[in-house]
């Protein structure tokens, strides 16, 4: 394992940024991680683990050392004549694990194809789309300690998921590198196809009783329609959450905006696509620069080829201003601001 020096990040984050890494190396095993966290050189620097980099957006070159996971695989490890538990490597793409259980037919997570990045960053912010999470199959994974080599199993409590969140993105942020994650699917599934738009692709497919493999077929259909391709325009999916608010604020929006889609929440919490909010202050397919939102789905910010990343952070901020002014929310972040 080579540490090299100052190396262009632009392959490496779908966004496209040429940021500088001052350090970078990649492990490919258990024991390359290990001996990374063994020699003093990694103390003296700050680190960033990366994986397909499809959620970071780089504001400036990386005065650290950038860690490229590439420990791939997928194990059967356990089954029962219900379900199946897969161990998959934290540098495995996460589509190629989708693919392999619905190949297998193994159910649960159709419906989180093309999701882009690793099987590493899945649990971090507890993926999810078209009405299912990563929680809902979840098991177990295991992490090391990046300050002292030591191996820990954290189990879903543990994990603390929420809505694109969990521990390892507020009071383990940055303190554990994730090496394999274990889920639990069905050998006997059942599609999940409440989501409006699977539903709606699926007649027009003339399907009734759907394989996962069709769900999966749609769920791909509808994104590649949706969403633009990173290897052709960066960008790194959603840029913002979908907002929580209270009950009472959704009242008054919705007196004033009856169109307004919403879903309500335990709590008293009602949740409003982002998209939509963004779509309402005009920024649906608008270019500033050489950065702007997309013409198909205003919640994806792309970068239309020279774009840096105080640029399209910049724009960010002042979607965030305008639907702030327009509709008193705050929308938060789902990229990684890396600076």
């Amino acid at each position: 394992m080579s540490v090299l020096e100052y190396l262009s990040l632009k392959p490496y984050n779908t966004f496209g940024i040429d940021a500088c890494a001052r350090y970078f190396c990649r492990v490919q095993t258990k024991e390359d991680m290990l001996h990374l966290i063994a020699d003093e050189f990694q103390y003296h620097h700050k680190q960033l683990i990366i994986g397909g980099g499809s959620n970071i957006l780089l504001c400036d070159d990386y005065d650290g050392l950038v860690i490229k996971n590439e420990i791939t695989g997928i194990e059967k490890i356990k089954e029962d004549e219900a379900f199946v538990w897969l161990k998959s490597y934290s540098g495995t793409v996460w589509h190629d694990l989708v693919m392999y259980a619905v190949q297998h037919n193994y159910g649960g997570i159709e419906n989180m194809a093309l999701i882009p990045g690793t099987v590493g960053a899945a649990p971090m912010q507890n993926i999810g789309a078209y009405g299912v999470e990563l929680k809902d199959v979840f098991v177990e994974l295991e992490a090391i300690d990046l300050q002292t080599g030591e191996q820990h199993i954290f189990d879903k409590a543990a994990c603390d998921f929420g809505y694109r969140h969990s521990v390892f993105k507020t009071t383990h942020k940055g303190q554990y590198f994730i090496y394999s994650v274990t889920l639990r699917l069905s050998r006997h599934p059942q599609p999940n196809v409440a989501y409006g738009d699977i539903r709606k692709t699926l007649a027009e497919w003339h399907i009734l009783s759907p394989s996962i493999k069709e769900v999966a077929d749609a769920v791909m259909h509808i994104r590649r329609s949706k969403l633009p391709d990173p290897a052709v325009l960066g960008n790194a999916g959603s840029f913002f959450k979908n907002p929580e608010v209270s009950d009472a604020l959704a009242a008054d929006l919705l007196a004033q905006y009856p169109d307004m889609p919403h879903y309500p929440l335990p709590d008293n919490r009602v949740k409003i696509p982002a998209g939509w909010l963004i779509e309402q202050c005009g920024w649906k397919g608008k270019r500033v620069g050489h950065t702007g939102n997309h013409a198909q789905q205003a919640l994806v910010i792309v970068n239309y080829g020279d774009a840096s990343g105080p640029e399209i952070w910049q724009h960010a901020q002042e979607v965030q201003a305008s639907v702030q002014k327009k509709f008193g929310i705050l929308l938060d972040a789902e990229v990684n601001i890396v600076r």
